[in-house]
């Protein structure tokens, strides 16, 4: 919390996010549990999530998953969309569709989830809200752009619907576990390698205005507001300092217009960065020795005057990461991640 302050800390903190499989590995070719695992990486977080306890669903053939408005998903990971049940919607259509219940999460575990790390970490909360990605799932991502300059209304009412669902599970988390969350954690990706997924000007109508609402949640209950976003979108970080965004996960080094220096400089008084060490380059395809170069020269950038937490500039570091540059990251971290007192 002393780094989200852009102040030195002791040390450089350190986040580990990985895929399911790139855990299930870690665990056994080390031999530890969950636990165990996050404080060999020594990671500074521990994250708490409300549950779904809504109506039951069956899920269609091939469909791996569904989203809380219905879309279901097949493929690799997360998949893609089966159908875009907006597509063709008009106006009154998108107000009168089956938006989800915010009763459906439970949020009652959710303190005492907390509560057993009795202080020790930084805690992250909140719904995941990945609006962006829930409204082309909706109404299809070339057919949302086209109606976003041929029907803007009825795109900002798609969004309003989405972040408003999303505002009240955040609510709800808030209500019942504020006092033991330090981090309000959101996620949705506005860029790709080449570059921001729109222009400042279309961001500034459509998205900042619902991204403006979760920030301002968060900040009413006295937190933190972070926001996962893959890819090179630095076009639109003035925009989201200007909405108070505290920080910005996980910095990719490798795409257009993401320099580490530059975005030190540029905005490194204004807002956190957290990751920064290339996962593609560097930790999937390198080895430990030069892992350990790499943490050197992204810590020498930018560690200095705090705002910075290090880690992968992918939140999920994939199965073929080899566990030895995983561990030569978080070692280097601890071993070149000290501030002078």
């Amino acid at each position: 919390m002393t780094a989200f302050e852009h102040e030195q800390p002791d040390r450089v903190p350190c986040w580990c996010g990985a895929s399911d499989e790139f855990w299930a590995k870690a665990k056994a070719e080390l031999g530890l549990d969950d636990e165990a695992l996050r404080q060999r990486f020594a990671d500074d977080f521990r994250r708490v999530y409300s549950v779904y306890a809504g109506p039951d669903f069956v899920l269609s053939k091939d469909a791996k998953s569904r989203t809380p408005f219905g879309v279901e998903r097949r493929g690799i990971g997360y998949g893609q969309p089966m159908t875009h049940p907006l597509a063709e919607a008009t106006l009154r259509q998108i107000h009168d569709y089956r938006w989800p219940d915010p009763g459906w999460m439970d949020v009652s575990k959710i303190k005492a989830e907390a509560m057993k790390y009795k202080g020790q970490y930084a805690i992250l909360g909140g719904e995941w809200s990945p609006f962006w990605h829930d409204a082309i799932d909706l109404m299809g991502m070339e057919n949302l752009y086209i109606k976003m300059y041929s029907q803007p209304d009825l795109v900002e009412a798609l969004l309003k619907h989405i972040v408003d669902y999303y505002l009240e599970v955040g609510r709800r988390i808030l209500d019942a576990a504020s006092d033991v969350i330090d981090i309000f954690f959101i996620g949705n990706d506005f860029g790709g390698k080449n570059g921001p997924l729109m222009g400042p000007n279309m961001f500034a109508q459509f998205i900042l205005p619902q991204l403006r609402r979760l920030i301002d949640l968060g900040h009413s209950y006295g937190l933190k507001v972070q926001l996962h976003c893959c890819g090179g979108f630095e076009p639109l970080i003035p925009l989201m300092v200007d909405a108070g965004l505290d920080a910005l996960h996980a910095v990719q080094p490798n795409c257009r217009g993401m320099d580490l220096q530059t975005l030190k400089s540029e905005y490194g008084d204004r807002i956190l960065f957290n990751g920064a060490i290339d996962s593609q380059h560097v930790l999937i395809d390198g080895t430990p020795a030069k892992v350990r170069r790499e943490v050197r020269r992204v810590l020498d950038i930018m560690m200095p005057g705090g705002g910075y937490v290090a880690g992968a500039s992918h939140d999920t570091i994939l199965e073929e990461t080899p566990l030895e540059n995983v561990l030569a990251m978080f070692d280097a971290v601890r071993e070149y991640g000290l501030y002078e007192k």
